[in-house]
């Protein structure tokens, strides 16, 4: 595992000769197989500042949706940049650290190992986090006191951000910023000088000891507290006519203190006159979660003048309240219209900010999202179709029940995470030696509702010969030592639900799945080197890093996606403009 020490040169060369040497790739799209090395006359050769902008939960479909009501960041990347409308994830485990990590590195969770947020550690006989590490401590800002350690020591492969800064010297600066941990950290990697997350338990902004501690985000959080959010109350920002669903959401799960339907006030507790921590909950599933993350970086770019010291700086965003907002609400509710509107107000004040400070069209934005969300399950149900929650419980006590039987230990079932089945040591090699037995534990599987199929580790090898789709994106997803003995494929619009028995849930819905509304996420591309236009190429975030890599002049280790070259802007030979690339192509079945 590489570590943020004088071992991690090595640790690049390494992977990315043990990468070259054993993994396959797929060829290039063939809309996407010229190489375009080019930039317009009186331009630098490479943007000054790379921005990444992830929003946690986007769907694809919500651009088409609700694009009409913007006016401004994300209205100006549809129209002024590169839109790519069939991007989607090609594995099973769509989660935030899943894609975000992707994003960062290039490759699938096969090959970088984030395969969760959290999976059971076969060592400790523990459940982990992704981000979670016990040689890291974190660190609060503002004498805040905060508990654990976080880092990038989980992730296999150096994220874009590394080698920019690896490649091109101690002068890049590396800034990231997230109410989440593992968005933050697989943005920027292990090399990053200011990666900030949040605590909503504290109200605190944090960094860790794998991190430089940042000056500018001390005086910024000093100065712009979360408490001075207290007592606000978000109310709709556009006309009534203007939203496309019931003002309250069907089946929503909203969080405590919250009603069902707007308006909604940060109040924190019934008893509370100042912030406490149901009010720093409250915060960050709202658009003033959003716009603090917008300010703070507008505050970076100031303090630390990115994009104007020679060399090309990274700046990594991830709003997080979109996810926060689409468990609680779903994806038809006025609330993820309302707050993809607000981001849009909040992004196009950061975009002047850049023009300003940096120069338009001396920095490069993508816009992303790391997974998509399921509709409310109980709203699928009642529109008719087959849905419903597929129950974590019950797979436990039908696991346990059928290996009791088959005279198994009672503590032969060592965890249930998401999809993903763990069994105590020595129990799956005892399994696989039984046909019957396993037989009878898959049979006993797939008879809990919500199931649709189950595969064996084995069977999900990425040098195994993949009989259909569903065992590829699954393939994709699975890394041995941290993904499960079982992995358990859901049906569609059955999502899994880890509540006990006669408890409410948490969550309105969530996502997780190889369905589409999972995996199908924006990908926009704006400024240094791009051509403007819709581009219909099936392709697939990992695509993101080898295109800024391209643009930057970086090498990446082996990496699953691809430079998408087809919208860099190419040389002609009297004149710079070039027409768009829109070929048609076939999206990858859902199942």
């Amino acid at each position: 595992m590489l570590h943020a020490s004088g071992s991690f040169k090595h640790g690049i060369i390494a992977a990315a000769t043990l990468l070259a040497a054993v993994i396959s790739f797929p060829s290039k799209p063939s809309a996407l197989a010229e190489r375009l090395d080019y930039a317009p006359p009186n331009a630098p050769a490479r943007p000054q500042l790379a921005v990444l902008l992830v929003v946690d939960q986007m769907r694809a479909d919500y651009v088409e949706k609700f694009r009409g009501q913007w006016a401004g960041g994300l209205k100006r990347l549809v129209q002024e940049g590169a839109w790519f409308r069939e991007a989607a994830y090609p594995y099973a485990a769509t989660e935030t650290c899943v894609g975000h990590a992707t994003i960062s590195t290039g490759t699938f969770p096969a090959i970088h190992g984030m395969v969760m947020n959290e999976w059971w550690d076969r060592d400790s006989q523990k459940e982990v986090a992704c981000t979670q590490d016990p040689k890291a401590k974190n660190i609060g800002y503002a004498d805040a006191t905060v508990k654990g350690g976080n880092s990038a020591a989980n992730m296999l492969i150096p994220a874009f951000s590394d080698e920019l800064k690896f490649q091109s010297g101690s002068g890049t600066r590396i800034v990231t910023f997230s109410l989440k941990a593992r968005a933050a950290i697989t943005l920027a990697g292990r090399l990053g000088d200011a990666v900030t997350w949040y605590d909503p338990s504290t109200g605190a902004w944090v960094t860790s000891s794998a991190y430089p501690f940042a000056p500018f985000v001390e005086n910024y959080v000093k100065a712009h507290p979360v408490s001075l959010d207290y007592g606000k109350t978000w109310t709709p920002l556009l006309p009534g006519s203007s939203y496309l669903y019931n003002p309250t959401a069907f089946k929503a799960v909203p969080p405590e203190g919250f009603g069902s339907a707007f308006p909604h006030t940060l109040h924190g507790k019934p008893n509370s006159t100042a912030a406490d921590s149901l009010f720093y909950g409250q915060w960050e599933v709202s658009p003033y979660a959003d716009t603090y993350l917008a300010k703070m970086a507008d505050d970076a770019v100031d303090r630390l003048d990115l994009g104007k010291r020679g060399g090309t700086d990274f700046l990594g965003i991830s709003f997080s309240s979109v996810d926060y907002v689409g468990h609680a609400f779903g994806p038809r509710s006025w609330e993820i219209q309302d707050i993809l509107a607000r981001l849009d107000r909040d992004l196009g004040e950061l975009f002047a900010h850049l023009d300003k400070k940096v120069g338009r069209g001396n920095y490069i934005v993508v816009l992303t999202a790391d997974h998509g969300v399921a509709p409310i399950p109980e709203d699928m149900l009642n529109a008719g179709m087959d849905a419903g929650w597929t129950m974590t419980e019950e797979l436990k006590s039908s696991i346990s029940k059928t290996l009791e039987t088959l005279d198994y230990p009672k503590t032969a079932l060592a965890s249930v995470v998401g999809s993903n089945i763990y069994f105590a040591p020595g129990i799956y090699e005892r399994l696989k030696s039984d046909p019957k037995a396993i037989g009878a534990v898959t049979d006993a599987i797939k008879k809990v509702r919500g199931v649709d199929r189950v595969y064996q580790a084995e069977q999900l090898d990425r040098d195994t010969v993949m009989q259909n789709a569903v065992q590829k994106e699954e393939a994709n997803s699975f890394f041995k030592t941290r993904s499960g003995d079982l992995l358990v494929v859901f049906k569609p619009y059955w999502p899994s639900d880890d509540s006990a028995p006669g408890e409410p849930r948490s969550e309105g819905t969530t996502h997780g799945t190889l369905y589409y509304y999972d995996r199908h996420v924006p990908v926009l591309f704006m400024g240094f080197g791009i051509q403007p236009g819709e581009y219909f190429d099936a392709i697939t975030p990992a695509d993101i890093a080898p295109t800024l890599a391209s643009l930057c002049g970086v090498t990446l280790a082996s990496p699953d996606g691809h430079p998408l070259t087809a919208l860099l802007v190419r040389s002609e030979p009297t004149h710079s403009a070039t027409k768009s690339i829109t070929a048609k192509t076939t999206k990858s079945p859902d199942r």
